[in-house]
């Protein structure tokens, strides 16, 4: 498939979804979780506050962000695929307390009133997205002046390097190889294919300034496999 191409990043998020939880926490041996509590951790959401989640996926970010804003506090989470966000709102059946409301819809132009949100995320959506530039800049757009908003992703690492090597034997040798065991093969080679035309942390903080946001920065986890790119929009 065409990394980009919004329909197909649409069906092959349909197709993963009853397996993508599982799957990551064998991949990531749980560590996606805690990555995720560390973007929330940086952003520091409060009790009262109106978040938004893009690509919000199986709904875990979401989650994780209405647990901190409530009760008085609202999350909207919001993704292009169907099937994960079924599965986002059957987890949320569970504990119906926390303000969230999960939405499908597109990342890139969300539809929801500006200048409205005090907090954006995005895990694992920015690679993805037809347009990075323009997701940043939906992203700047929601956010009131003095707003925050953090992306978590795979990092795009030099050709070269233990890094870079370490990073294509993981994707190649193992994500692959596991994710072909349960019938998703392609769906999971799309990792490596999507990294090749991802922004680096440097472009990805030039991206961002260019949208309009007053700070980016962009720090590596994992021994540079992963990036967290925290931005915040001037008063």
């Amino acid at each position: 498939m065409r990394p980009g191409d919004p329909d197909a990043v649409e069906q092959l998020f349909d197709a993963v979804a009853p397996r993508y939880d599982r799957l990551n926490d064998l991949l990531s041996l749980g560590l996606h979780r805690h990555w995720k509590r560390q973007l929330v951790r940086s952003l520091r959401p409060v009790a009262g506050e109106r978040w938004i989640d893009l690509c919000c996926g199986t709904g875990d970010l979401a989650l994780e962000l209405g647990r901190c804003v409530r009760p008085a506090g609202a999350v909207v989470a919001i993704d292009n695929a169907a099937a994960p966000l079924d599965l986002a709102r059957q987890r949320w059946n569970g504990q119906p307390w926390l303000p969230v409301e999960f939405v499908q819809g597109d990342a890139q132009a969300t539809g929801l009133p500006s200048a409205a949100a005090d907090g954006v995320v995005m895990a694992y959506g920015l690679r993805n997205l037809a347009d990075p530039e323009q997701g940043l800049k939906e992203l700047h757009r929601l956010l009131k002046p003095g707003g925050r908003a953090g992306v978590l992703d795979f990092n795009r690492l030099p050709a070269s390097g233990f890094a870079a090597d370490f990073q294509r034997f993981y994707l190649r040798r193992m994500v692959v190889p596991a994710a072909s065991a349960v019938g998703l093969r392609e769906q999971y080679a799309y990792l490596e294919k999507s990294l090749e035309r991802f922004p680096n942390g440097s472009e990805q903080m030039a991206m961002a300034r260019r949208v309009g946001f007053a700070k980016a920065t962009h720090r590596s986890l994992m021994a540079g496999q992963m990036g967290l790119l925290l931005l915040s929009r001037d008063n």
